[in-house]
């Protein structure tokens, strides 16, 4: 029977959530896209958001898109190479580290972005992209080598809670910079995109040197940029024999698109769609936040309660209305009237099923999972679904506001994830059914 790892460890393994969600909270969701949408708003750029790249124009927030999806492509298709060599070699701690600095630099970088350098913000964004994406599959892969069955739901929302605590203090370290720079607020912002590097980095220090090192396995593989891919197929036939486990990842992958893709595209909503201002956009994101962690202890209790999948469920249909809520918040500001209040009351609730979804999703992984003791392929194969999923949204809702840009834009574009999050639904119900089916066999 597997033990739990001590608490050192426990906390040390947290610790990286904590290190690394600054990335995606102040680069990903508030301080870099409202940057980005601010500096490619230029009067000769057609109207001020055709943003001309690459011999093509583009309307900014979609380029912004499009660049996330892209950065997330690479990934998927290094992943398997990656972990093969990580898991080869039983050094997922210095693929870790990998991942770390290039995060952290390319973060860091966006210090020196300003709109005559737009492939820099884009290089750096990318950079930091795959840096945060990169180092998630090694880190997750630690779960369930570190905690028994019985106690993953628990630590991974604590990783989840640590990472939402984190980034909201360093939100109002930025915050307070752009208050207390007032005339001055690009040079703050880029002040901001610095110090996530540095926070990246230093806090990442305490996860590296308390998380144990894995010996070496014994493996025959030779080819690694082959046998990487040959591992994802091995663990794909593996799951097709698991019919719970094969269903809840067909769910994951399909509502993963709606979640990641709000998760991305929210501020430019409250920006271009709702014209909020810039603070209130960022106090918005400190609120999800503060939410998102409660979300995350709140879902790890229910699902003790009632069970992963049926929280779950609960959670997507939760999105499908938070969608439909945002598309009339728009209608409404449309129609002359006020957005901020059921701006702020959406925020509440992406931030309550936020943190819970991520968390609960990937301890409901390692549960349906098989034992092994190849994780890392699993969580390849995981992850690999993930990013996948999340390079279809973006990508589909930058097209869908570019296209609809002038008959909806991004209010439309909401639309289309509620299919996303309903084809999740129906494939969470038929895992939930053959699970109870297989329970009273």
């Amino acid at each position: 029977m597997q033990v739990t790892a001590p608490k050192k460890v426990i906390n040390s393994w947290a610790m990286y959530d904590w290190a690394n969600s600054v990335y995606n909270l102040v680069i990903t969701t508030t301080f870099f896209p409202i940057y980005f949408l601010a500096v490619t708003n230029k009067p000769e750029w057609n109207n001020g958001d055709a943003v001309p790249f690459l011999g093509m124009k583009f309307i900014n927030s979609s380029l912004y898109d499009y660049c996330i999806a892209f950065a997330y492509f690479i990934i998927a298709l290094t992943y398997p190479i990656l972990t093969s060599i990580a898991d080869t070699r039983g050094n997922k701690k210095n693929f870790l580290k990998f991942f770390c600095y290039m995060g952290a630099i390319g973060c860091s970088s966006l210090y020196f972005f300003q709109g005559d350098i737009l492939w820099l913000g884009i290089l750096g964004l990318i950079m930091g992209a795959m840096g945060y994406a990169g180092g998630l599959v090694f880190y997750n892969a630690y779960l369930p080598e570190i905690a028994a069955p019985e106690d993953r739901d628990r630590i991974s929302a604590k990783g989840f809670s640590m990472g939402y605590i984190g980034s909201v203090i360093l939100q109002l370290i930025g915050f307070g910079l752009v208050l207390g720079m007032a005339g001055n607020e690009g040079q703050a912002t880029r002040i901001t995109f610095l110090l996530v590097g540095i926070w990246w980095v230093s806090f990442a220090q305490i996860t590296f040197r308390g998380l144990p090192k894995f010996e070496k396995k014994e493996a025959k593989k030779t080819n690694v940029l082959t046998d990487g891919f040959v591992e994802i197929k091995k663990v794909y036939q593996e799951v097709k024999q698991l019919p719970v486990l094969k269903r809840f990842i067909r769910a994951f992958f399909f509502y993963s698109m709606g979640v990641q893709t709000v998760m991305i595209a929210a501020t430019q909503f409250g920006s271009k769609t709702l014209e909020l201002p810039d603070s209130m956009l960022i106090v918005t994101v400190v609120i999800i936040q503060v939410v998102a962690i409660v979300g995350a202890v709140f879902m790890s209790r229910m699902s003790k309660r009632f069970g992963n999948i049926p929280v779950l469920m609960s959670v997507v249909v939760f999105w499908i209305g938070v969608c439909i809520a945002a598309y009339f918040t728009a209608r409404h500001k449309e129609m002359g009237g006020n957005a901020e209040m059921p701006f702020y009351g959406l925020a509440v609730a992406v931030g309550f099923v936020m943190g819970g979804i991520q968390s609960l999703s990937r301890s409901t992984f390692s549960k349906l999972m098989p034992e092994t003791k190849d994780t890392a392929s699993f969580f390849t194969y995981y992850d690999f679904t993930e990013k996948i999923a999340i390079v279809i949204g973006v990508f589909v809702f930058g097209m869908m506001h570019e296209y609809t840009e002038h008959h909806g834009g991004i209010k439309n574009s909401l639309l289309s994830l509620i299919v996303f999050f309903f084809i999740g639904l129906i494939w969470l119900y038929t895992a939930l059914k053959k699970q109870r089916e297989l329970v009273t066999v």
